[in-house]
């Protein structure tokens, strides 16, 4: 019983976090498939976990810092951990995969934008890479304001050791979010891999242009709300170097990306993209091209 009110804590007392979850899952199953949606909440935080514990115990990966245990006993603790925490480095890590995934396939517009993702770019190292550091990014504008916790519902949960440069944050942190990012979204490019390779049926994942959007638009979601309450709780220059040291340049990365690799499409391309996808062929079309989804089909 004591475990039920302490889930049911977390709900009510991190209602965002569940949001956010509960997109991720939408996402991700949409995007990938149930079981891999499944898996990787598992796998993503067991690793989030691990780091952290290792982090606030040997000050590895992150740098050394500890937890406020204010909230324990009325939310979900593993540990000396928050659930909450750990488990949101699973959307956070799927979010700049997908967002990776987006800046770097070639795409056609169908009623929108099409993505031609195909497993060779799903499992590259770049998207490996460009994910890590994606998810750096939303560190540089997440645990300023998380560390101003006390100034809004989050609440003051944790603090570092000694005083970072950054708003109080540690350059270490910044490294550890791209390790731990890069081995999380390596852990969910394992995941696909192995089931691709065991042919294992998902569930629930659909062929419409618009499921390469959400992932993304959860990545833009997390930047938006993380930057209205820095900018509600007064911390303005905190809120304008978010804006110019982030989101311009990575908006602006990802724009001229689209561009140049959309006018680089060729029929090996969409090929590719229904070699490795067969499920996006529409029956009764012939052409490769007409044989990709509208968004009127989905």
């Amino acid at each position: 019983m004591d475990l039920f009110h302490q889930i049911a804590g977390t709900i009510l007392l991190r209602p965002y976090f569940v949001a956010f979850f509960l997109a991720y899952f939408f996402a991700c199953t949409l995007h990938l498939g149930l079981k891999r949606a499944f898996l990787f909440a598992i796998a993503g935080y067991c690793i989030a976990w691990a780091a952290e514990y290792s982090s606030i115990h040997n000050g590895i990966p992150y740098g050394l810092y500890y937890y406020i245990p204010r909230t324990q006993g009325r939310e979900l603790w593993v540990l000396g951990i928050p659930f909450m925490d750990s488990m949101s480095f699973v959307f956070l890590s799927y979010a700049s995969y997908s967002l990776a995934l987006f800046a770097l396939s070639r795409a056609i517009r169908v009623g929108g934008i099409y993505l031609l993702e195909n497993n060779a770019i799903r499992h590259s190292i770049k998207v490996r890479l460009l994910g890590a550091l994606f998810c750096m990014c939303l560190d540089v504008i997440i645990d300023p304001v998380a560390l101003q916790g006390s100034k809004w519902f989050l609440g003051q949960i944790y603090g570092y050791a000694e005083k970072g440069f950054y708003f109080g944050i540690p350059i270490s942190n910044f490294i550890g979010w791209f390790v731990v990012g890069f081995f999380l979204i390596y852990a969910l490019q394992l995941i696909d891999r192995f089931l691709t390779a065991k042919r294992a049926r998902d569930y629930f994942h659909a062929v419409c242009a618009w499921r390469y959007l959400v992932g993304p638009a959860l990545y833009l979601s997390v930047v938006v709300f993380n930057l209205s309450v820095t900018f509600v709780i007064g911390e303005y220059v905190l809120f304008w170097t978010g804006i110019l040291v982030v989101l311009l340049p990575l908006a602006l990365f990802v724009l001229i990306q689209r561009i140049r690799l959309d006018r680089a499409v060729s029929d090996k391309d969409i090929e590719a993209h229904l070699r490795d996808f067969p499920e996006a062929v529409i029956p009764g079309k012939t052409r490769a091209i007409d044989r990709i989804p509208r968004h009127d089909e989905c």
